[in-house]
C-alpha cells in the first residue's frame, strides 16, 4: 500500500471581468477496491455564490460551483490524501479470449449479467473516441483470434508506447485521434483516447481514467506525465474484471497511480470545466504535486 498527498492547483487569469460563471469539478479521488480517500478539500478564491457536491452518471464525485459576482481571477486548489493498494490480478493469460468477450457483449435478445451490461456503456463512440476500421486494423496483430483479452490489451499498450512519441504541447483537446495516428506523437490523453478507440473498434469495452502518477516510481524510473494530470485506459477483461493499462509509461496501473475519475473519454471527467459570461481571453496555469507519505 502507498499513501500520497496530492495538491492540484488551477488558476485562471481573465482578460476582463467575469460577471457570471458555472463550473463542474472532478477533483475528489474515486473510492473503489484499490483506493481509499482519507482527506479531500477545496480552497477557492473568490468564494462561490453556491457550491454543491454530488455524483455524476459514472459514480464519480463532483462539485458544482456558481459565481454570481464579478471577478477577474479564479483559483481552485484541490488537496487530498489517498491510500492506493496493490492490484493482484492473476495471470493475463487466464482472461477469456477477446473474440468470445466481443460476442458476449453483443446483442443477443437475452438478459446480460450486471457486469456485462455496465461494460456496454463503454463500447460505443464518444466525443473524443471514434470507431473506425483503421483503429481495428492497427490493433489487428495484437488481437489474434482466440488470444486472451488481457494479453491482447497488454500487447496493444506496448505497441502504442513503442510506435508513438510523447511530445508535450504537440496536441490540444481539439486534436483528432486520426491526426494523432498520422503524426505518431501526442501526450497521455491522446494515447489513452487512441488505445480506447482501438479496443472499442474491436467490439470491446474500454474506459478513460483520469488521475495522477507518482513522478519518480518505486523502480527509480521517472514517470512520463508526472507533475500534471495523467490519463490511462481501463479494459474489461472477464473474469479478471477491469484491468488498467498506461500506454504512456508502458505499464499496468498499480500503486504509482492515483485515480480521480473514469468515464467514456476526457469530456466526461475533465478536472475543471465551465461556462463564463465575460472575461475575454484568459491565461491558465496548472500545477500538480504528488508526494509519497
Amino acid at each position: 500500500m502507498m499513501r500520497y498527498a496530492v495538491r492540484h492547483s488551477t488558476v485562471y487569469e481573465y482578460g476582463g471581468e467575469v460577471s457570471h460563471s458555472h463550473h463542474l469539478l472532478h477533483l475528489k479521488p474515486r473510492e473503489f477496491a484499490f483506493q481509499r480517500c482519507l482527506e479531500s478539500s477545496l480552497i477557492l478564491d473568490p468564494q462561490p455564490g453556491s457550491a454543491n457536491e454530488d455524483f455524476d452518471a459514472f459514480g464519480n464525485a463532483i462539485a458544482r460551483l456558481e459565481y454570481d459576482r464579478s471577478h477577474e481571477r479564479l483559483t481552485v486548489v484541490a488537496q487530498m490524501q489517498v491510500e492506493v493498494f496493490s492490484r493482484i490480478t492473476g495471470a493475463l493469460a487466464s482472461s477469456q479470449p477477446w473474440d468470445a468477450v466481443r460476442d458476449r457483449l453483443g446483442y443477443h435478445a437475452v438478459p446480460m449479467s450486471a457486469e456485462d451490461l455496465e461494460a456496454c456503456r463503454f463500447r460505443m463512440r464518444s466525443s473524443h473516441v471514434l470507431l473506425e476500421q483503421v483503429f481495428e486494423d492497427y490493433a489487428g496483430e495484437c488481437f489474434e483470434p482466440g488470444r486472451p483479452i488481457a494479453g491482447a490489451a497488454d500487447e496493444l499498450m506496448r505497441k502504442i508506447h513503442r510506435e508513438f512519441k510523447y511530445v508535450a504541447g504537440s496536441t490540444t483537446h481539439r486534436t483528432s485521434i486520426l491526426d494523432v495516428l498520422k503524426s505518431r506523437r501526442g501526450v497521455c490523453q491522446d494515447f489513452a483516447h487512441f488505445m480506447i478507440a482501438c479496443v472499442r473498434s474491436c467490439g470491446l469495452a474500454a474506459r478513460y481514467v483520469s488521475g495522477y502518477i507518482r513522478t519518480v516510481r518505486k523502480s527509480g524510473e521517472t514517470a512520463v506525465g508526472g507533475d500534471a494530470s495523467h490519463a490511462w485506459v481501463s479494459v474489461y477483461c472477464p473474469p479478471l474484471g477491469w484491468l488498467d493499462f498506461d500506454p504512456t509509461n508502458n505499464c499496468m496501473v498499480g500503486e504509482d497511480h492515483v485515480t480521480l475519475a473514469w468515464g467514456r473519454d476526457f469530456a466526461d471527467v475533465s478536472p475543471l470545466r465551465g461556462m463564463i459570461v465575460g472575461g475575454g481571453r484568459h491565461k491558465l496555469q496548472v500545477d500538480v504535486r504528488v508526494q509519497p507519505l
